[in-house]
């Protein structure tokens, strides 16, 4: 059953409007700074989707390089091209972030489910994001956990899968990820700053250093590693060589 409303002449006032009317006319002038502060929310909500086609060429730059720079903190990114890396550049990073990263879409969904599993059985969360969430969060969000922020990530990351090649994905994300403790963005700094060189002439272990450091590379050290950053490097360094970890962004 419906309800229904119907308002006779004998209802209106005066001034010709409806009691409903009335009572919103006589409200203070709220609806003008609403619609704009919504219309603010809905073009940042909005900016990313459209960014990320855009971002298919060129060089693109984070939100936290963006907020360093403005807050005055040290930002240095020096761009290189996926193809001018150390081929064990990628490699080791795939290995170590993201070993299904050539047969999933953006999210894993079997890591994530497995994630959700471990937070309701009250164990420590296991990371469960894929190289390209991360880029989601990188170039458009802003670091820490939340699950405001998880929830904009996904869609986001399946976005960028929809419209970036892997090999686009993979470069992106080397470029703008955080490789130093003093705003070192990108792993040609983040090579420059731990061993002296360009990410050109970096060895395989080496390679597993860097990639050994993610996601805090504040914390972690590939310059001066502790024990636990040797094992993990040691680890990615032989899976970095394995035939799991397929490189198909040298195909697509």
């Amino acid at each position: 059953m419906r309800d229904s409303v119907t308002f006779t002449a004998s209802a209106m006032g005066k001034d010709g409007l409806l009691p409903p009317q009335r009572l919103l006319h006589r409200l203070p002038p709220m609806k003008r700074p609403f619609r704009t502060i919504l219309r603010v929310v809905v073009a940042l909500l909005v900016l990313p989707y459209l960014l990320v086609p855009v971002y298919s060429v060129g060089h693109p730059v984070s939100v936290l390089m963006v907020g360093r720079f403005l807050t005055g903190s040290p930002v240095s990114r020096t761009w290189v091209d996926i193809g001018a890396m150390s081929p064990a550049m990628p490699r080791s990073v795939v290995a170590a972030e993201d070993a299904k990263f050539c047969s999933h879409h953006g999210v894993d969904w079997e890591s994530l489910s497995d994630v959700l599993e471990d937070a309701e059985d009250g164990q420590v969360a296991r990371g469960g994001s894929t190289i390209t969430q991360q880029l989601a969060k990188n170039l458009f969000l802003w670091p820490g956990r939340s699950y405001v922020r998880k929830g904009l990530e996904l869609p986001l990351a399946l976005w960028i899968d929809l419209f970036l090649s892997k090999r686009r994905i993979l470069e992106l994300y080397l470029n703008v990820a955080e490789f130093g403790p003093g705003g070192q963005f990108g792993v040609e700094e983040g090579a420059r700053y731990a061993f002296g060189r360009g990410v050109a002439a970096i060895s395989p272990h080496q390679a597993a250093f860097l990639a050994a450091i993610l996601p805090n590379p504040v914390t972690r050290s590939a310059r001066a590693p502790s024990p636990h950053i040797r094992r993990l490097a040691e680890t990615y360094t032989v899976r970095a060589r394995s035939a799991a970890i397929s490189a198909c962004w040298t195909r697509n």
